[in-house]
This record gives C-alpha cells, sequence and structure tokens, in this order.
C-alpha cells in the first residue's frame, strides 16, 4: 500500500483561459486537495508554471499528472518531492500598531524569525517572512500567543518551486522535439 505524501505537480502550458479550471476539475474528480496553487510566466518566453501541492500516494500522482499531460494545452506536467526542489512560500502578517509598540516581545519574536518590515503606521504594521510552511506558521503561531487578536490579518501564498536540475525540465523535452523536427 503506497503511503500519502505531499507532492509538488509542475505544470507547464501556453496561457489558455479556462485552463485552471481543466486542472482542478482533474483532481476534483479524484477527490485530491489542492493544498496550495501558483500560476506565473517561467522562465522560458510565452510559457507560463503551474505549482500545485497536493497529498496523494504515488500511484494516485501518477494518474493525476498523466491525465493532466493528456490536456491540448498542456505541454508537460511533471510531479516532485520536497527533496527534488528548492521552494519557498511568503507570508504576510497585519498586526495592530498598539500591540507593537513597547512590546520587545514582539520586535524578538520578529528578529527571532527573520521577518521584514513592509509597512508601518500609526494603526498597524505588515510584516513579510520567507521560508517553508513550518516556519511561516510558526511566526503565525508565536505572533497569536503573544497579542491575540493584535494579529488583524495573515495570508500565505502557495509554493514556488524550481527543481534542482541545472535547467527546467520542459527545456529538455522542448529540445527533443525540435531535434526530432529537424531530422525530418
Amino acid at each position: 500500500m503506497n503511503k500519502e505524501q505531499l507532492f509538488t505537480v509542475i505544470i507547464f502550458s501556453e496561457n489558455t483561459v479556462g485552463l485552471l479550471n481543466q486542472i482542478t476539475v482533474i483532481f476534483t474528480r479524484r477527490q485530491l486537495n489542492i493544498e496550495t496553487l501558483s500560476v506565473s510566466p517561467s522562465a522560458i518566453p510565452g510559457i507560463h508554471k503551474f505549482t500545485i501541492t497536493t497529498f496523494a500516494d504515488r500511484d494516485m500522482i501518477d494518474k493525476v499528472v498523466k491525465q493532466i499531460d493528456k490536456r491540448v494545452d498542456i505541454l508537460k506536467a511533471y510531479y516532485h518531492t520536497d527533496e527534488d526542489l528548492v521552494y519557498q512560500e511568503i507570508a504576510l502578517y497585519k498586526l495592530s500598531s498598539e500591540f507593537f509598540t513597547g512590546k520587545h516581545a514582539v520586535e524578538d519574536i520578529i528578529r527571532k524569525y527573520n521577518a521584514r518590515v513592509l509597512d508601518l503606521n500609526s494603526d498597524y504594521i505588515v510584516l513579510e517572512k520567507s521560508g517553508h510552511y513550518e516556519e511561516t506558521q510558526a511566526l503565525f503561531d508565536e505572533l497569536k500567543q503573544c497579542i491575540g487578536k493584535g494579529v488583524l490579518q495573515f495570508i500565505r501564498s502557495g509554493r514556488i518551486a524550481v527543481t534542482k536540475s541545472r535547467i527546467e525540465r520542459l527545456s529538455d523535452m522542448l529540445a527533443a522535439v525540435e531535434d526530432k523536427v529537424q531530422r525530418k
């Protein structure tokens, strides 16, 4: 029996309207929850990169990626474990200024987590922390414990990731296709 673990699915496509819906339906049909989702242009001009995390077993994620790969608008889809990637998330924390001023405990927490102040005014302070989920969540938990309702807002981005390989895996596939075309 395969054990569920967190997988990062990386999908390359052109920027096509409705494609995100088509991708999410594949996850939904297999009753997989998307934990995080991030979409942006890739290093390859004209190609967008979807980065999706989900908990699944290896057989299930293999089926999902193969099904995504069959979509006409998809150039290529891959899945990775954390060991294959360099990844980060970013989190923003909005704190009430009244809880911040004069509280050395809050300042110590901010320093401890190497958070960055993005905005500061008489009503609130906005902090930024990038790192892995565990780090951004730990900062939130400590702030919540220290100042409770003084944490006004909190948001975390989806995972962004690059593979540990020298170049994007899609580049290898595109080079092979181009080579095949030139041989004809």
